[in-house]
């Protein structure tokens, strides 16, 4: 086994001292037109980010022993060496951005994203917002593990991709350079994705890298301020709500379902799905309507 750290948690420190930073910087330069701070916000995110520590460390368990299952069977083996790790991480990343994508558009796996999502506000709290159901994400590196990447290596590679992404999140850096704009993720493409308008849902899914939204038709520029949060946001602090809410939708929308394939799309389709009114007699059906 390959001995990696633990990238998350060697970061830990660097997270509170980079998030007491922007509070201060907040504090002492305001930007009017940005969401910044609020305390309770906040602290909602770093227990959401706490809680998430011990339920993915649960989850790890089956997890890595599909992986290890799968890697024992394939005759494959990517060494881990100095050269490799960053063809690993390029691997990873495009299947994280395939991930993120599906945690989007199919509702069930948004049930676990929309966490992430929940807050109003966008500073570097929010990075720390993380879901405590990710066992939906595991499937999505099946073909890493496939190809001979060792799990202990395609954790680490997760890692660095989590941790990465925090410093996006903030509202206090404007712009990085055009060429940096272009191949990486930033903090102007995560506001984006952060976003509730129409025109910036569903956009900039990239981890580390953005070219990946380009290649596959879902990046859109930042052009005007993104207001945060959801298109129906649920006005609580409570974490085990934060959690819950969209599993708690699903089951009641699944309670008055009348029919399976209404239960299916209730579950399979995209988050703002509903299923085609039954018509009048005489009255053409409507179309099938599908929120993005």
């Amino acid at each position: 086994m390959p001995n990696l750290p633990d990238v998350v948690l060697w970061s830990i420190p660097a997270f509170v001292l980079l998030a007491v930073i922007e509070m201060i910087s907040v504090r002492v330069h305001p930007d009017e037109d940005a969401a910044g701070y609020e305390a309770k916000d906040a602290v909602t995110s770093v227990g959401m980010g706490l809680g998430s520590l011990v339920f993915d460390f649960l989850w790890k368990i089956p997890i890595v022993a599909i992986y290890t299952a799968i890697y024992e069977l394939t005759p494959l083996r990517v060494p881990v060496l100095w050269w490799t790790i960053p063809l690993m991480l390029l691997g990873q990343d495009f299947f994280y951005y395939w991930s993120h994508r599906g945690h989007h558009v199919i509702r069930i796996l948004w049930a676990c994203h929309v966490v992430h999502h929940s807050s109003r506000r966008f500073n570097l709290t929010t990075a720390l917002r993380q879901p405590w159901t990710t066992l939906t994400v595991w499937p999505f590196y099946v073909p890493l593990v496939a190809l001979g990447v060792h799990p202990a290596a395609l954790a680490f590679c997760s890692s660095a991709n989590l941790v990465y992404q925090f410093w996006i999140h903030t509202e206090r850096i404007d712009r990085m350079p055009r060429w940096f704009e272009f191949v990486f993720n930033t903090p102007s493409h995560h506001r984006v994705h952060h976003a509730s308008q129409g025109g910036y849902l569903d956009r900039n899914f990239g981890g580390i890298l953005i070219v990946w939204d380009r290649l596959f038709g879902s990046f859109v520029p930042e052009v005007e301020r993104p207001v945060y949060g959801l298109t129906k946001n649920i006005n609580t602090f409570n974490p085990i709500k934060v959690a819950t809410h969209e599993y708690v939708a699903i089951a009641k929308d699944l309670k008055t379902a009348t029919s399976w394939r209404e239960r299916a799309g209730r579950v399979f389709r995209g988050p703002g799905w509903q299923p085609v009114p039954v018509p009048e007699q005489g009255v053409p059906a409507a179309e099938e309507t599908a929120a993005a």
